[in-house]
């Protein structure tokens, strides 16, 4: 996060503007991290037009029958408090299973991955960005699985406390695996990043997933990109913040370090 905290920090700007968050893994285990998301909701998020936020708002999500527990009306509470900002969901890796349920109870927009903006005139592709990461070719294979509508579709009726525990074995299974991981097998994939952007007639691109928070610039075919990275709440509370003068990060208390 060491390159995210040494972004310039600028007095909140008064022109409209958009905020894109990603990767803040939620969770009633990790009240620090609960907290920075609270306050930002109540200050910062306040002030914008929209919020968009890129996937894995939540440490996982096993079904939008899972409403009632008091720890996710927090959540949504919260997020149904922003009357005069427009708040955006795109499933992550951690909470693909959010439906129109959750969605209504944030008083939010479920959009697809990736889904391509207008933003004060600039083309802007936002993905939550697990799909870039071609490299990890076993992590593709189980993306494709549990995406599956026919997967989803089955896991669902299955019992609560049986789907949560089943995704509490993947994450430990999960945190295991990366520890036998070349780091850079777990980053995109430059070929996909190229794909990605061409399909798109070359568009800035705002992702998360990698918790590799950056400003990349990519050359395809001749035209240049930029690439956002957004940073994961887990050490640094942050935001991408884009008005019509440009690109910013805005950082805020830091939240608890778990990884």
């Amino acid at each position: 996060m060491k390159k995210l905290q040494q972004s310039i920090l600028n007095p909140p700007s008064q022109m409209p503007h958009t905020l894109f968050i990603s990767d803040l893994h939620l969770s009633a285990d990790h009240p620090h991290t609960m907290a920075a998301f609270q306050r930002f909701i109540s200050t910062e998020a306040k002030s914008a037009e929209a919020l968009y936020i890129l996937g894995d708002l939540f440490e996982y999500w096993a079904g939008d029958d899972d409403l009632s527990d008091a720890f996710h009306q927090q959540v949504t509470g919260a997020l149904r408090s922003l009357a005069g900002t427009r708040v955006y969901l795109m499933h992550g890796n951690r909470d693909l299973l959010m439906g129109s349920e959750l969605a209504a109870a944030c008083n939010a927009l479920l959009l697809k991955d990736p889904t391509l903006l207008d933003l004060y005139g600039t083309p802007t592709l936002i993905t939550h960005g697990d799909m870039l990461c071609t490299d990890d070719i076993e992590y593709q294979q189980f993306r494709s699985h549990v995406r599956s509508v026919e997967f989803q579709r089955t896991f669902l009726a299955k019992p609560l406390a049986e789907r949560k525990a089943y995704i509490e074995s993947l994450r430990r299974q999960s945190e295991e695996m990366k520890e036998h991981k070349a780091m850079d097998i777990m980053d995109v994939n430059e070929g996909a990043v190229a794909g990605l952007l061409r399909a798109h007639n070359y568009p800035r691109l705002i992702h998360g997933h990698t918790h590799r928070p950056n400003h990349h610039k990519h050359v395809v075919d001749g035209r240049i990109c930029d690439r956002w990275v957004l940073g994961d709440w887990d050490t640094c509370a942050n935001a991408l913040h884009i008005d019509a003068s440009g690109v910013r990060w805005e950082t805020f208390q830091a939240a608890d370090s778990r990884r």
